[in-house]
């Protein structure tokens, strides 16, 4: 078994976005990758996009939209995303959200123009 302590999981941060791994291939998780994501309040992300691999986010405080117009979702809601649909992160709150996300190890991510980003460094 493979312990990851909250306080000693490794974080990575893009503008307004904190992503706290907690299941990845390299912390022992061959299969899932898990990690905290932290959206700070009237945060929406530059731009949207695409998985190769369902991702499953759940809402543990706060609110956000996985897309501009898309519904809000609150505390204890969760949403699949199917592979392929584009994902633009909005937190029209003024108070951080903290959401917990699940998906497949070895995805890959493209950005809505086509540009291929791999698998990111939060679950590698």
């Amino acid at each position: 078994m493979n312990v990851v302590r909250a306080t000693e999981a490794p974080t990575f941060d893009i503008p307004g976005i904190r992503f706290t791994s907690l299941a990845t291939p390299s912390l022992g998780s061959s299969g899932t990758c898990v990690w905290q994501l932290t959206v700070e309040g009237g945060v929406s992300s530059e731009t949207a996009h695409v998985l190769d691999q369902d991702e499953v986010f759940v809402v543990l405080a706060g609110g956000v939209r996985l897309v501009p117009d898309g519904p809000e979702l609150g505390v204890g809601d969760a949403a699949v995303v199917p592979a392929g649909d584009p994902i633009q992160l909005v937190n029209p709150g003024s108070s951080p959200a903290r959401l917990q996300v699940a998906i497949r190890a070895g995805f890959t991510a493209t950005m809505a123009d086509g540009t291929p980003v791999g698998t990111p460094p939060w679950a590698a």
